[in-house]
């Protein structure tokens, strides 16, 4: 498999019902911090802000996972990640669910109140 040079080439490599919710959630994530830039980091989406990565994001056979790249945010988030399978450093969402927009926005906007906190 050829690592994709940009977030197009990554979604447009994906079947369609993985491309349809990476989509969704790459849509909900650029709403909720729209000054972050798009890369492709470790052959995987990802948005940066202030060149410090906010979180990446990947499309599985049966899931697609958010990687909030901070154990603070999987921990201050843990009663309501409970419905999801978390790992270590992930967030599973099923590929037969919704995208869980509220909350989503929300661990991105914890992410950046953590990496604004560096910068200071």
């Amino acid at each position: 498999m050829t690592v994709p040079t940009s977030v197009e080439d990554y979604l447009a490599a994906l079947p369609e019902g993985s491309r349809e919710a990476l989509e969704e959630l790459r849509e909900t994530i650029k709403a909720a911090a729209p000054e972050a830039t798009e890369a492709i980091s470790y052959g995987m989406p990802a948005f940066k802000d202030h060149g410090r990565v906010l979180v990446y994001y990947a499309a599985f056979k049966h899931h697609y996972s958010l990687f909030p790249a901070s154990k603070g945010a999987l921990e201050s988030f843990r009663e309501e990640l409970r419905p999801y399978e978390v790992g270590k450093g992930t967030i599973r969402f099923r590929l037969d669910q919704p995208v869980p927009t509220a909350l989503v926005q929300r661990i991105i906007k914890a992410r950046l109140e953590e990496n604004a906190s560096r910068r200071r």
